[in-house]
């Protein structure tokens, strides 16, 4: 199961890449269009682009949408996206430092699409002569009237920086939110991205994240109790299992350190409950304590250690 996730998401990765490069290289060539006008246009529409591109590409005018100011917007917004993917690579290469360097780097990829957009927005409606103040006048009174409906956004993003900056967690690191045990994929600007050991998503507001465990601080303990005949010798039981459990410690990586023996958990109805322990990664829990009771299983068959089970006796009357 690991390694066919590991694959799936080696796989996403490498068309992520190639999505990219195709799109830088787009935006490339888009440009250099753009920027020699005299290639794809006839030399007086190119003469009136070069000179609206001159006058208009950072300075307000008046609105006239023809075809030259649109060329000069696709070109706005080839820049802005050719920024954009050189940032989000640089971003992606400082985040495989470690697993807070992911984090971190995911959380400012998000908030770097948003600004992308609106720079290409403002830029865009700036080279066809919008009057900007005045947008920016309207946009704050609808903000304004927005806001108090936005509450819930704006406590994701502030939780979100909070969840970063804080270290409660990384991409990376296991974690337990109420009944779902996952992996964080991923950390957004408004959400966090979980994935259980089926492959199931679960993806949470960043405000509605509380009361969590982060099991990957630590090693975790694996833990299995079994039952033993009443008539067992537990003296010589004791004695016999250290050289076997760290036998079991040799023959497997999954187990941090030898299991240790933790003794007598209680007196059952039909046999003595033994409990032991297994330090190990949080991502190898569920392998270790399978391992654990399989090997204690043939352990005990192995020395005749009789592991009592429920048994039903009836008597035949005359």
């Amino acid at each position: 199961m690991k390694r066919s996730t590991s694959a799936k998401t080696a796989k996403k990765q490498r068309r992520r890449g190639i999505g990219t490069v195709i799109g830088a290289a787009v935006a490339i060539i888009l440009i250099v269009l753009l920027l020699n006008p005299q290639w794809i246009l006839k030399p007086e529409k190119a003469k009136e682009f070069q000179e609206i591109t001159k006058e208009h590409f950072l300075i307000n005018g008046d609105i006239d949408v023809s075809a030259t100011r649109l060329l000069n917007v696709l070109l706005a917004v080839c820049i802005v996206f050719l920024i954009y993917i050189v940032l989000r690579c640089v971003l992606d290469l400082l985040g495989k430092r470690s697993n807070r360097a992911a984090s971190v780097t995911t959380l400012f990829k998000g908030l770097l699409k948003y600004a992308a957009v609106i720079v290409a927005v403002i830029w865009g409606l700036g080279i066809l002569g919008v009057n900007m103040t005045a947008v920016f006048a309207g946009v704050g009174i609808i903000g304004l009237a927005l806001g108090f409906g936005a509450q819930s956004l704006i406590e994701d993003i502030i939780t979100g920086f909070f969840i970063i900056f804080e270290g409660q967690y990384g991409i990376g690191d296991i974690i337990v939110l109420d009944d779902f045990r996952g992996v964080v994929r991923s950390i957004g600007v408004r959400t966090t991205v979980l994935e259980d050991a089926g492959g199931n998503l679960k993806i949470v507001n960043n405000s509605d994240i509380r009361n969590l465990q982060n099991r990957s601080r630590n090693t975790s303990l694996a833990i299995c109790e079994v039952d033993v005949a009443y008539d067992t010798d537990l003296k010589a039981l004791e004695k016999m299992l250290p050289p076997e459990l760290d036998r079991m410690f040799e023959e497997h990586d999954q187990y941090l350190a030898a299991p240790d023996y933790l003794g007598v958990e209680n007196l059952g109805e039909s046999g003595v409950c033994l409990r032991f322990a297994v330090s190990c990664r949080e991502e190898d829990f569920f392998v270790a304590k399978r391992l654990l009771a399989r090997d204690l299983r043939v352990l005990f068959a192995e020395k005749g250690i009789e592991i009592p089970f429920p048994q039903v006796v009836v008597h035949k009357g005359d």
